[in-house]
């Protein structure tokens, strides 16, 4: 019988081996969905991860309204 399970990657111990992870990662999901957008509207980073979290609970547009507040 052959095993389905995929062995678990290790998790990186050290801060590089997660920067590098990290860019292995970002390059995967730049070559999956190139050019991908956001309907939310934002500044900086903190803006786009509080825009995330509010938008699985309400609508883009209704999220877009209150942002900027």
């Amino acid at each position: 019988m052959i095993s389905t399970k995929r062995a678990r990657p290790q998790r990186p111990r050290t801060a590089a081996e997660r920067q590098a992870r990290t860019r292995r990662i970002l390059e995967i999901l730049e070559r999956t969905y190139p050019g991908a957008t956001t309907a939310l509207t934002y500044r900086t980073p903190w803006e786009l991860l509080v825009a995330t979290i509010l938008s699985a609970q309400c609508t883009d547009k209704r999220v877009n309204e209150v942002t900027p507040g």
